[in-house]
Order: structure tokens, then C-alpha cells, then sequence
């Protein structure tokens, strides 16, 4: 009795039939009850009978049967003359030797003020998603708009070398609008995208812009359906438009007919994306230091994935693999730094 009494979690002690038999202070300061009309009273009729509640009875009177427990059961008390508390029950019959004097312990934790902040929480975050969704709605018109500006001048511009960089830098913005765009139309709150859309909805509008004749070059996403944080389809998607817009430029030449092919594996942290083409492939005389910024641009946000960048290129085509393991690097012996990986040249001499 005196455990109970001085016990700082309320508590009650109920007898078979659900009575009280003993207290903690903690209980009646709580519920503002007077510890003197507690004791002996049916644990239903408690203050003005807010404690009475069909389920909470049920509940209660298995335990005492010994035919279960209640482990975490949330309800409202409600008084007229008191503000709504919010409170979680736990209830045990306790195990001892006096088989015949049945005795379950009710431990209530009153949880009002942890519910009001998860609710501040939750109302708080909601509206953060539906600001965050009309930025990007906003940021992906604005990028449009740059976009539209660029291509614009780049059909103004009478230098082949202009126009060429301002193309590209037209695809880049593209890139970002695009995922923008897709992350302002998704669910408030959702942080991650549907990869193989979106990189299909992104070789469609360089496609559009870069294919003259659908018939003689096609660009196509092979199926999937990996999920990725927004950060990482960023990344992934100004790679695929820098390979891409590579691949168009210097697989074919002289009208020659081809197909570009995105791809994208998951496999828990690691993955592998894929730009392949059966074009001409890569010059055999292409010198190691002639990359353009096509090419750093894609090293650069590899590296930020923390990725590699494989190379294959044969007569019948080119094969560039982003790939991102969990694998630990080989540390020289001499050195005691990484050995980095020997990545061959780019196919293109572009000014992209």
C-alpha cells in the first residue's frame, strides 16, 4: 500500500469484482479526485463516471479473469468540470500466492499534452507540405520559362557553337523542371519518386527537341519500377540527359539509323543506371584529356552519389554505367589512398 500510495505513475490496485482496494497520490492529483471517496468505490464509478466504458469494462474484467491483459489502451476523460484528458491504460493481474484474492494493477499514463504537440506536429508539417508543393509548382513555372527563353535564343543565335550550348543548357533546366513539376503534382509530404516515370517523361522531351525523324532514332526507358528520394532522381536524372544528349549527338552520323536505351536497376542500396546506343562508338584516337563538360558534369554528380562511371564502348555501340555500391575501396598499401577506378575517355569531342 505504501509503494502505491507514493508511486509517481498513477496507479490503481482493484480486487476480482474491480474495486479499488488502494490508490497512488499521483492518480487523484491527476484526475482530481479525493484519495478519501476512492478507496472501496467500484473502479467504474470513479468521479462522475467518465471511467464507465463498455470497451474499458470488457477489457478490464478478461484481465481479471486471467483470459488477457490490456497492454496500451487509449481513451478520452471527459468531465464537465474539467479539461478532456487523453490517457493510455495498462492493466495485469498480478500473480501471486493467494489464489483466492484476485488483484489487477491498472497503470494510467495521461498523455494529453504528448497528443497536442504530435497534433501541433502534424498540422504544422501539412502545412509546410502544401507550401513546399506551391514552390515547386512555382520554381518548375519558372524553370519552364528559362527553358523557353534559352531555346529561343539559341534559335536566334547564328554561331553553330552558341547554339550548341545553349541547347544543352535548354535540357539541363529541362531536367530539373521536369522532376519539379513531378514533385509538385505528388502527395504532400512524398519525398521520393517514381524513377522509371520520370525518366521516361524526360527522354520524351529530349527526344522531342533532338530526334528529327522518330523512325531513324529511337530513345526508349526500359520498364521498372524503383523508387527514389527526390536528391538522388535529381542527380540521376541531369546523368541521363547529359548521356543521352551525348549519344544523339555522336552515335549516329550520316543519317544512321540507331536506338538509345535508359535503364535502371535497384537492388537495396545498390543500383546501376545504364545509357546504351549501337552507334559507331567511341574514336579509338580520343584523347584522354579532350573531355568536354558533358563529361565533368557527369562525373561531378556521380561522385556526389558516391558512384562509379564504367565505360564500354565497342563497333557495335557504347555503353555508359553509373554504378553505386556498398563495397568498401581498396586502399593502396604505399599510399594509403583509394586507388581510383581507370574510366575511359568519352566518345564525343562536344563543346556539351
Amino acid at each position: 500500500m505504501a509503494v502505491m500510495a507514493a508511486s509517481p505513475t498513477p496507479l490503481l490496485l482493484l480486487d476480482g469484482q474491480l474495486t479499488v482496494l488502494a490508490v497512488s497520490a499521483s492518480f487523484c492529483v491527476t484526475f482530481q479526485l479525493d484519495p478519501l471517496s476512492v478507496a472501496g468505490t467500484d473502479v467504474f464509478s470513479l468521479g462522475q463516471g467518465e471511467w464507465d466504458r463498455p470497451q474499458l469494462r470488457a477489457l478490464l474484467q478478461a484481465t481479471s479473469a486471467g483470459a488477457g491483459e490490456v497492454d496500451a489502451y487509449e481513451m478520452d476523460v471527459v468531465r464537465p468540470d474539467q479539461d478532456l484528458r487523453n490517457v493510455l491504460i495498462q492493466a495485469r493481474r498480478l500473480d501471486y500466492l493467494d489464489l483466492e484474492n484476485i488483484r489487477v494493477l491498472v497503470a494510467v499514463s495521461d498523455v494529453t499534452e504528448a497528443r497536442a504537440d504530435a497534433r501541433l506536429k502534424d498540422e504544422a508539417l501539412a502545412k509546410h507540405s502544401v507550401l513546399l508543393k506551391e514552390i515547386r509548382h512555382r520554381v518548375a513555372n519558372s524553370l519552364q520559362i528559362i527553358a523557353s527563353v534559352l531555346l529561343q535564343t539559341a534559335r536566334n543565335t547564328q554561331s553553330e557553337e552558341s547554339r550548341a550550348h545553349l541547347s544543352d543548357a535548354h535540357h539541363r533546366v529541362m531536367s530539373v523542371a521536369g522532376l519539379e513539376r513531378l514533385l509538385s503534382a505528388s502527395p504532400p509530404g512524398d519525398e521520393e519518386v517514381r524513377l522509371h516515370a520520370y525518366l521516361r517523361s524526360l527522354c520524351a522531351s529530349i527526344g522531342a527537341s533532338m530526334i528529327a525523324d522518330p523512325k531513324q532514332i529511337t530513345l526508349t526507358v526500359s520498364d521498372g519500377h524503383d523508387i527514389v528520394p527526390a536528391r538522388v532522381s535529381l542527380s540521376l536524372g541531369l546523368i541521363v540527359t547529359e548521356l543521352v544528349i551525348n549519344a544523339l549527338k555522336h552515335a549516329f552520323p550520316d543519317r544512321r539509323r540507331g536506338r538509345v536505351t535508359v535503364g535502371y536497376e535497384g537492388h537495396g542500396p545498390n543500383w546501376i543506371l545504364s545509357v546504351r546506343d549501337d552507334g559507331v562508338g567511341m574514336p579509338s584516337d580520343l584523347a584522354p584529356t579532350s573531355a568536354g563538360l558533358g563529361t565533368s558534369i557527369v562525373e561531378s554528380l556521380a561522385k556526389q552519389l558516391r558512384a562509379s562511371v564504367e565505360i564500354e564502348s565497342t563497333h557495335a555501340g557504347t555503353t555508359v554505367n553509373v554504378v553505386h555500391t556498398q563495397l568498401a575501396l581498396v586502399v593502396n598499401a604505399t599510399t594509403g589512398a583509394a586507388d581510383p577506378a581507370a574510366r575511359p575517355p568519352w566518345r564525343s569531342r562536344e563543346a556539351s
